[in-house]
């Protein structure tokens, strides 16, 4: 194992959150040119928060793609699995838009006015689908990042990026668009999602499928299936549950819908420097069998550095106001909001480096288990540091990005505790 062969294996996933990320800014671009910005970015990034609360568990699916599909009977099992967790997410997104508990939770939840709340349930129907689309695709593309087919992913993704981007530029100026603005992220999220998914099965038919090993040729238990899955969906939900609670003390403020736009605007722009470093998870699990833990260490390091280099690079300079007031237009009033949370988001790098190589080591070891503790850590975190920051009448984004940056760190150690030190201890018990 070298660092080269690491960095052809890493950089096409890196290529795949980049692509992601752009496709944000161009979407809080498209928001902020059209009437009504403040509001669309608010509506957009409440809907989006639960969304992506309820999807997130799904993101752990390439793991099991990724570990556990050593054949095509285990593949198939795996499958099956998959698209009963996306069953039940979906009903979940259908009761948020169209039952009484979606009125508590936009409406009532988040004392949101009665507008901002509809077009959040209309966002939210509109997204019931989304699972079984997000769920197939991570499957695959866990396959191929196991036969270290990255390149392939990669292509996936920025393609998907590609249409997103040129929904926006060719959807702005409609009619339908300029009279329901909410309607542009919708259809701008799902045309990108719906060519990277097409992309993954094709790539999967023709280069891996013919040549998958036979495995066991049984399948797999969905008793295991479910024990090597929960710890990682556990730990996603409560990651994807972040965003939602910090929005729901953020709405209480007395800037509640500027803040909230704000939000919108710096995750999906502070994410774009640190969001590829999630990727290096699956480094030990696709080098499982060449050693070198050591190497992939001192790598994970590295990119953590350079992310966070970057970060100060963009965040801490003048580049700061031209992204913000000439790429993605946002008003002065709003850009102003956004700096401090940027800089904050500066050093979620180094959390995330950590967090993400000692998730890896525990997909290799088949110990997932002992990633369940950090989940419950980092909300606890998170909500204490809501309660303490919110009497001290922070501006609501701060607020919020400063309670996140708390739960990061607090998740990183307890994943490093639970992975290293922790059965250490028991052994020496």
């Amino acid at each position: 194992m070298t660092y080269a062969a690491l960095g052809r294996f890493f950089f096409p996933l890196v290529l795949t959150q980049l692509a992601l990320g752009f496709g944000g800014q161009f979407l809080n671009g498209g928001m902020a040119r059209l009437p009504q910005a403040a509001q669309t970015l608010a509506v957009f990034g409440l809907a989006w928060g639960l969304t992506d609360f309820l999807v997130s568990p799904l993101s752990q699916v390439r793991q099991l793609g990724l570990v556990l599909a050593q054949g095509q009977a285990e593949l198939r099992s795996l499958r099956r699995f998959v698209l009963l967790c996306c069953s039940v997410l979906m009903a979940a997104l259908f009761a948020l838009a169209e039952s009484p508990l979606g009125d508590w939770v936009v409406g009532d939840l988040h004392g949101v006015s009665d507008s901002v709340a509809l077009q959040v349930r209309w966002v939210l129907f509109a997204f019931i689908p989304l699972p079984l689309i997000a769920g197939i695709n991570r499957l695959y593309s866990g396959v191929l990042i196991q036969f270290r087919r990255t390149d392939i992913v990669s292509v996936a993704m920025v393609a998907g990026m590609v249409v997103q981007i040129a929904a926006v530029l060719f959807l702005l100026p409609a009619t339908w668009v300029q009279e329901r603005p909410i309607a542009l992220p919708v259809a701008a999220v799902y045309l990108g999602e719906l060519v990277g998914l097409l992309i993954v099965l094709g790539g999967y038919a023709h280069c891996i499928h013919p040549f998958a090993g036979t495995g066991s040729g049984v399948g797999l238990d969905w008793a295991f299936v479910a024990r090597f899955f929960w710890p990682l969906a556990l730990v996603m939900a409560i990651q994807g549950l972040s965003r939602p609670l910090v929005n729901l003390f953020v709405s209480h403020q007395s800037d509640g819908v500027e803040a909230l736009a704000a939000l919108a605007v710096v995750y999906a722009l502070a994410h774009l420097p640190y969001g590829w470093l999630n990727e290096l998870r699956s480094i030990p699990a696709a080098f499982r069998n060449e050693g070198g833990q050591e190497r992939i260490l001192h790598f994970a390091v590295g990119c953590g550095l350079l992310s966070f280099s970057c970060m100060l690079l963009l965040f801490w300079t003048p580049l700061r106001s031209y992204i913000l007031l000439d790429w993605i237009a946002v008003d002065r009033s709003l850009a102003d909001r956004c700096v401090l949370p940027l800089m904050i988001f500066s050093f979620f790098p180094l959390a995330v480096s950590m967090r993400s190589y000692f998730n890896g080591m525990a997909l290799v070891e088949h110990r997932t288990r002992a990633l369940a503790p950090s989940a419950p850590a980092r909300v606890g975190a998170i909500l204490l540091a809501l309660m303490t920051f919110s009497r001290l009448e922070w501006e609501g984004a701060t607020m919020g990005v400063a309670a996140l940056f708390c739960g990061f760190v607090i998740e990183s150690l307890s994943v490093w505790f639970g992975v290293r030190i922790w059965p250490s201890w028991r052994k020496g018990n």
